[in-house]
């Protein structure tokens, strides 16, 4: 990154601001606003401030969660409050969106190592009207990719069920656990993304982190989904060019879809 006098430059997450290497301490700047002594400078949006980032909204709501469950447990336990909290485990439910949140902050930092002329990123984006959020939106020359993030330990594979008495349906399953509901989030996803960028094509992916996939093959495609693990992700992202404008697409989804 360079700063507005052509230096570099560094975007401080945890401070949300962007400090340059070289400038003198008479520049700054903060929230992509640049300030130089006794001159009043414009407001410049610095790009990297609206791509959001990976698995922000999951850690908060585990901290909050995490400091809940805690202070539950101090009043319960009145003085011994403190090593009730220092000895007990976390709850799963809790401890669930901590997971959460690692998964899609691995698969953001390879997402974002991807970046280029030709490929922009975008995190954690918040869906109109609801709670919920997309974890990852990658917009390239060939369309946009819906990208959720998961970190389910086991074997993903796709289950074809029913027969001749009943309809034949897809399922997902990553060990034991049926994950075929995943797909339909990402379905939603899809559709609400597709409503805003109108002809540009939109394509779903649920991306493991950590399964247990085989050293060949172990992709695969459901509903139009597809099911894979980041390096195949990447490779996927990097394949077919097309004419879209990244520039002008990537700023349509973030102008609609806020940060989370």
């Amino acid at each position: 990154m360079t700063c507005l006098l052509g230096q570099t430059a560094i975007y401080e997450r945890t401070t949300k601001t962007v400090r340059c290497v070289e400038c003198p301490s008479d520049v700054a700047t903060d929230e992509g606003d640049v300030a130089v002594e006794n001159e009043s400078a414009s407001v410049k949006p610095v790009s990297e401030l609206d791509a959001g980032v990976a698995g922000s909204s999951a850690r908060r709501v585990y901290e909050r969660r995490k400091a809940k469950d805690e202070e539950r447990l101090r009043q319960k336990r009145g003085k011994l409050g403190g090593i009730a909290v220092a000895l007990s485990d976390e709850k799963q439910s809790t401890k669930a969106w901590a997971t959460g949140a690692v998964g899609e902050e691995r698969l953001g930092a390879w997402l974002d190592s991807l970046v280029s002329e030709s490929i922009a990123v975008l995190h954690d984006r918040r869906i109109p009207g609801t709670k919920a959020n997309i974890d990852h939106i990658a917009v390239k020359t060939a369309g946009i990719w819906v990208i959720d993030a998961k970190r389910n330990k086991g074997k993903p594979e796709l289950r074809m069920e029913g027969g001749i008495l009943r309809p034949r349906v897809e399922k997902v399953l990553v060990g034991r656990r049926d994950c075929t509901k995943l797909v339909d989030g990402v379905l939603k996803q899809i559709d609400l993304v597709r409503g805003l960028v109108g002809d540009v094509p939109v394509t779903g992916a649920l991306c493991f982190v950590e399964a247990e996939w085989p050293l060949i093959g172990g992709a695969f495609t459901t509903r139009g989904v597809h099911a894979l693990w980041p390096k195949r992700l990447a490779k996927m992202l990097a394949e077919a060019d097309g004419s879209v404008d990244v520039p002008a697409v990537r700023q349509t989804v973030a102008t609609h879809l806020k940060p989370a």
